[in-house]
């Protein structure tokens, strides 16, 4: 199980206070109470020599020097005399009677501390005995009747007088163990202090750390729309402004990394579409070539062979041949002009013309052919419409639609042709009675070599590259196209850009 750098964080801070905290407790068991006692042991030295240097054979003259000094050390203080008696004791009464002399009394004529000591109590136990100097020794007694230590100093004075100094050290060992006691009661409140303060410090210092992660993360998914928040002056603010820049670099890396791919995938897709045009274009060249070829060799054989029997077969053979040959003929510059729209050489020339004009003639020029058919044209063009398009290239979108409607027109056997204005456009529709136009194939009859009729049949000529020339000069112009099944027959529509009178004819108007 993976543990969070902010728990090791954690653990990491209460332990290390915890040990400092043992630490601590460890050394003042053991240390205090020597410290403690050696503290007591300067004090009681250095004012034994304040003592020694006011004192001058009369202990009332610093009796106020000495009540201070007892009080302060806790301890009691007495001064005999070289042969024994009290002069002064801790509670500060003076002494005027001699007692007994003392067993061995001290020889003045010796500084040897051993010399002017006073004897022993019987009850008092030597633990220790240490000389400070000729005049002093510093001893640890036991009291057997008290059954408590004591820290004992004996200086013998400037006069012969035995200064003692008796410090128990119960309440040294007492102060000690209470001291130890604070100390581990107040280490339990640090200890528990110093987890709350390291729980919220791992928390807050883990926190920028997490969020880096969690962005790190997201940018390995490929999501870089998240942002470091780490507002710090430190390294962590650094590395969260690295990452942001890294983000920002990567994100427009694998965005143009993207585009590049679209765009590769787009040029395969397109390629392959191409290929697979090229191999469609070459199928229907040769599909559509490959009748009128084998009838212009069919007839054109018949000729040589003579198998015309007079004049008015031979004429026949000759015009089947032609009006293949025609065919031919008109695919081949089919397919060049669309070659051309669809390659982008063929420069579109705009201008302003009367378009309701262009329609009128077209329709007077197609009439005979359309009296043949037993098809009814209607014209709807009222009033002047002018356009800004190629006249040519417009004509020849007009020609193609109406062929197309000419050679589909059914039942009624009408062909309505009407203008209207949308917006800055204006739009032509072509209407035809007649079959209406599958649902799947209304997509595909832009397409070069495209018919409804799968089997190709030669019934209502053409090679299915009228529409498709329909959609590249439409294309070149920028304008919409299209077609829709509507009651009764199919409406094929495309628009141009609206144009402007010219001059001359607005003067004259």
């Amino acid at each position: 199980m993976t543990t969070s750098i902010r728990t090791k964080l954690f653990l990491v801070l209460s332990g290390l206070a915890l040990f400092f905290i043992l630490i601590s407790s460890v050394l003042t068991g053991f240390g205090l109470e020597k410290f403690y006692i050696s503290q007591k042991r300067d004090s009681i030295i250095a004012s034994s020599r304040v003592i020694a240097e006011l004192y001058n054979n009369n202990p009332g003259e610093i009796s106020l020097e000495l009540e201070r000094t007892a009080n302060t050390l806790g301890a009691a203080i007495l001064i005999f005399a070289p042969q024994g008696a009290i002069k002064y004791n801790s509670f500060g009464r003076m002494v005027t009677d001699q007692p007994p002399a003392p067993i061995n009394p001290p020889n003045t004529q010796t500084s040897s501390p051993s010399r002017f000591r006073v004897p022993p109590n019987s009850f008092q136990l030597v633990k220790n005995s240490q000389a400070i100097d000729d005049q002093t020794v510093l001893e640890t007694q036991f009291d057997q009747l008290l059954k408590i230590d004591f820290l004992v100093l004996e200086r013998q004075l400037a006069n012969h007088d035995i200064l003692i100094i008796r410090q128990p050290l119960a309440p040294v060992s007492e102060s000690a163990i209470v001291t130890a006691q604070f100390l581990a009661f107040t280490g339990i409140l640090t200890l528990l202090a110093g987890c709350g303060w390291a729980f919220f410090f791992a928390k807050k210092f883990a926190a920028p750390i997490l969020e880096l992660n969690r962005i790190a993360l997201g940018m390995a998914r490929l999501d870089f729309s998240q942002k470091c928040t780490v507002n710090r002056n430190d390294e962590l603010g650094q590395l969260g402004i690295s990452i942001n820049h890294l983000s920002g670099q990567l994100d427009a890396a694998i965005s143009e990394l993207n585009k590049k791919n679209r765009q590769l995938q787009a040029d395969v897709a397109k390629e392959r579409a191409l290929e697979k045009m090229r191999k469609t274009f070459v199928s229907n060249v040769s599909h559509e070539l490959k009748t009128p070829l084998a009838l212009i060799l069919g007839y054109a054989e018949g000729l040589k062979e003579n198998i015309a029997g007079d004049e008015e077969d031979k004429n026949f053979y000759c015009s089947v041949i032609m009006d293949e040959a025609g065919k031919m003929d008109k695919l081949v510059r089919d397919l060049l002009n669309l070659s051309q729209l669809e390659s982008g050489l063929f420069q579109i020339n705009k201008t302003d013309f009367n378009l309701t004009v262009l329609l009128q003639d077209m329709a007077k020029k197609y009439q005979s052919i359309l009296t043949d058919k037993g098809i009814m044209l209607e014209l709807n063009a009222a009033g002047p419409l002018f356009v800004h398009a190629d006249a040519l290239r417009t004509e020849q979108v007009l020609y193609n639609l109406l062929t197309n409607a000419m050679e589909h027109a059914r039942d009624a056997k009408l062909i309505r042709i009407q203008s209207r204005e949308t917006g800055d456009k204006i739009r032509i529709c072509i209407y035809n009675s007649g079959l209406p136009i599958p649902a799947d194939s209304l997509d595909k009859i832009w397409t070069s070599f495209y018919k409804v009729d799968e089997a190709r049949t030669r019934e209502y000529g053409g090679y299915g590259l009228g529409l498709s020339i329909v959609r590249a000069i439409q294309e070149q112009h920028g304008n919409g196209y299209g077609v829709e099944n509507t009651a009764g027959g199919v409406l094929f529509w495309f628009e141009l850009c609206k144009g402007t009178m010219p001059t001359e004819q607005a003067d004259h108007t």
